[in-house]
């Protein structure tokens, strides 16, 4: 296929091939990859890069980079290789001398510390540059090992701040080894944040002192560029709607309950929360229907929910609905009210969806995250259980709000009033507020 690129896309491969550190944040949709693939074979041509490694979530790494790669006429001659699988199989893989080698985020510290293979990697791209966020994280450590010998590497996300300023210090780390943000997360929070959150001298949250964020933001605009989908594509218009239902009768009480005692005692199982996290999951799971027992039975409490799903579903008037749920036992009393409904999971189900060969698609959001295209087969979502995760969130709409849309996509919450459910919501909101602060703050200004 021929690539005709829009002017924005231009702009960030130049960006890519004039910066040896560069975060490229880019709304769903508009294309990363083929951007990165650019700016590749360009940096390959002119001698500036010889061998490449992509580090991906699994699906993308298998699937999404290698189609890319050969879908457009102009990449033509790029060679590659998918380090996934077995041992076996991806040292195989690292064996072939490609251009390009392609390997699984989970597999980083295999890479650098168990292949046996000393490192030839001068550049690096990272899809998706939230996944190294944690400087905890294994993989966070064992790539900053090797991070001296890359001459030049690349962060590529949407989602850059899901849950806060504080995310940035560790993607940042890894860009530049501490050059704008600094070397150590103490010193960082010490130089942008407060404690928030505490109990005498355990700090639980920190929150950004006045100005910070632009501060933060300053730092590192200058190997930043952000760009939002609605800028610079056509996208199809978005609606949002809140579907309320109430817990009334015995569910709110026993809801109340166990929100004021922390333990509830129902159909001969006793439920125990034993500290706020473990309760939040617990109204959780009762604001959709059911709860867990400490053995793992599934306790029934109310159908609201399924009843909303059902209205929704019948209001779409055969229309294709995708359908987002967060617990087990959420799918599960889905499928037994819906028994034609379908899980989203291999490229069969994929293929069947955006032929229109499903009506009622069920998917969870950490299986529906970057690299799916599921936008010709539906244009509505409904929330039946929420996440806390912004980037989670943000990913599975935009399976169906991004490019090549052509319907009104809807997106449908159904919330159980005065419950957790509200709050998630909230929450969730909030953290994009600062994420689309940030987006706004380093956002690429063409031509300029």
């Amino acid at each position: 296929m021929q690539y005709k690129p829009y002017e924005y896309q231009e702009y960030a491969a130049r960006f890519i091939q004039t910066h040896e550190s560069s975060a490229i944040f880019l709304d769903c949709g508009m294309g990363k990859s083929v951007i990165t693939l650019t700016a590749i074979k360009y940096l390959i041509a002119k001698g500036k890069a010889r061998r490449v490694l992509i580090i991906a979530p699994l699906r993308v790494a298998q699937t999404t980079w290698p189609d890319e790669i050969q879908k457009w006429d102009h990449l033509k001659g790029l060679t590659y290789s998918v380090a996934v699988g077995s041992a076996a199989q991806r040292k195989v893989a690292l064996e072939r001398r490609a251009d390009i080698t392609i390997i699984n985020r989970e597999n980083v510290e295999w890479l650098i510390a168990k292949s046996g293979k000393k490192w030839c990697y001068d550049t690096v791209v990272l899809d998706e540059l939230s996944s190294f966020k944690s400087y905890q994280a294994k993989r966070f450590k064992y790539l900053l090992k090797v991070r001296p010998f890359i001459s030049r590497i690349v962060g590529l996300t949407g989602t850059p701040a899901s849950n806060g300023l504080m995310d940035l210090w560790a993607e940042f780390r890894v860009l530049d080894m501490g050059e704008r943000l600094g070397r150590y997360i103490t010193r960082y929070r010490e130089s942008y944040f407060t404690p928030d959150k505490r109990n005498a001298q355990v700090v639980f949250s920190y929150k950004p002192l006045p100005g910070a964020e632009e501060r933060i933001y300053e730092k590192i605009g200058d190997i930043t560029i952000s760009m939002k989908a609605k800028d610079y594509l056509k996208m199809p218009e978005l609606i949002e709607n809140n579907v309320y239902v109430k817990l009334d009768g015995k569910a709110g009480q026993l809801y109340e309950e166990l929100k004021a005692d922390m333990v509830l005692k129902y159909k001969g199982a006793e439920i125990d929360a034993v500290n706020a996290a473990v309760l939040s999951n617990k109204l959780l799971q009762m604001s959709n229907g059911a709860i867990y027992t400490e053995d793992g039975k599934v306790l029934p409490i109310h159908d609201k929910k399924l009843d909303a799903l059902e209205d929704l579903y019948e209001s779409a008037n055969g229309k294709p609905v995708l359908v987002a749920y967060w617990f087990k036992h959420d799918l599960s009393r889905i499928k037994a009210r819906f028994p034609f409904a379908r899980e989203i999971k291999a490229a069969a189900d994929i293929r069947d969806w955006n032929n229109g060969g499903i009506t009622m698609g069920l998917i969870h959001p950490a299986s529906a995250g970057h690299g799916l295209n599921l936008q010709q087969g539906g244009s509505t979502i409904i929330w039946f259980g929420l996440t806390w995760s912004l980037e989670l969130y943000q990913q599975l709409n935009a399976r169906l709000y991004r490019q090549g849309q052509k319907e009104t996509v809807v997106i449908h919450h159904i919330l159980a009033k005065g419950t957790m459910d509200e709050r998630v919501l909230r929450a969730v909101g909030e953290k994009d507020k600062t994420q689309t602060a940030l987006i706004d703050a380093v956002r690429a200004e063409l031509g300029r």
